[in-house]
């Protein structure tokens, strides 16, 4: 059996470019990015096929300090998954000081034995020569297997990120057909598009406590019928979700749409609404209502 198969774990700080990264492995958009940290709340699983096997990534949320019960949650998936994994990529922006927070995350990769690639994800925002001196700082903090910089921007070196990646994984069987890209619920895709557009467009105004509910999703047949909630935890909020006279909820529907309409490879008739849930980061029930499963929360 010459074909390799295996799971690997995109681990990072937020906002190191864990999701553009995987994107760009695998060629389509199924992680949602922005430029606002802590975007990943569940551990997403993508799929890779290759004429040399198959790759599961596992785009885990940003490990970070939990300030509730939804950032206790993303911590304890991403800290789990660490020792569940064949191989782990560790994402670092290019930069020679080691703060707080990877600080915690090398604290963590020493617990475990399973071999860590560090990777430098935005080399396109430096000069060449100071990628060195980077990879430099980080080797003398743990023993990586390979240390490999890329831009996931732009596409820069990630092909030979994949060989490094296969020559850590055991031989096996696909675990999945060779056209699978992601064992994320359409619904749940869904709903990330359409956060994502309203993250990247209300920017500074509305902190990332916004969910988005899936309330209806009917195919009929040429085009299929979603109706969606976008949750958030103010009344002040849902003003600005709205925007004067519907403008910014609308913003949102025509950008999410052809998105999910490139997806669904069909035409989709979108209709969103807005609610407010006080402190819903904060309940089990509504976490639950939302995808993310409560037992995951305190169960490391």
């Amino acid at each position: 059996m010459n074909q390799k198969s295996g799971f690997v774990a995109l681990i990072g700080r937020p906002n190191v470019g864990k999701s553009t990264l995987m994107n760009h492995l695998i060629g389509q958009k199924i992680a949602i990015t922005s430029n606002k940290p802590q975007t990943t709340r569940n551990r997403i699983q993508t799929v890779l096929t290759t004429e040399q096997g198959q790759v599961v990534f596992l785009d885990t949320p940003g490990i970070h300090k939990a300030k509730n019960k939804l950032g206790d949650y993303m911590v304890n998936v991403a800290e789990r998954t660490l020792s569940e994994v064949d191989v782990i990529l560790w994402l670092v922006e290019p930069s020679n000081f080691i703060g707080a927070g990877e600080r915690h995350i090398i604290e963590q990769l020493k617990k475990v034995k399973t071999p860590v690639i560090l990777v430098i994800n935005k080399t396109d925002t430096v000069k060449k020569e100071e990628v060195f001196g980077f990879i430099d700082t980080y080797r003398k903090e743990l023993d990586f297997q390979e240390i490999v910089p890329v831009s996931a921007l732009r596409g820069n070196n990630t092909d030979a990120l994949i060989e490094c990646i296969f020559k850590y994984l055991p031989y096996g069987p696909a675990f999945y057909d060779e056209d699978t890209v992601t064992d994320q619920p359409m619904r749940q895709i869904v709903a990330e598009l359409i956060r994502e557009k309203a993250l990247r467009l209300l920017e500074e105004e509305i902190p990332h406590g916004i969910a988005v509910s899936i309330d209806a999703m009917k195919d009929a047949g040429r085009i299929c019928h979603i109706d969606a909630t976008i949750v958030c935890e103010r009344d002040s909020h849902k003003g600005i979700i709205i925007g004067k006279q519907g403008q910014m909820l609308k913003k949102i529907g025509s950008q999410a749409r052809p998105e999910i309409e490139d997806m669904l490879e069909k035409q989709v008739n979108l209709q969103l609404w807005v609610k407010v849930k006080k402190d819903w980061r904060d309940s089990d029930f509504l976490m639950k209502n939302f995808g993310y499963n409560p037992k995951d929360i305190g169960n490391i």
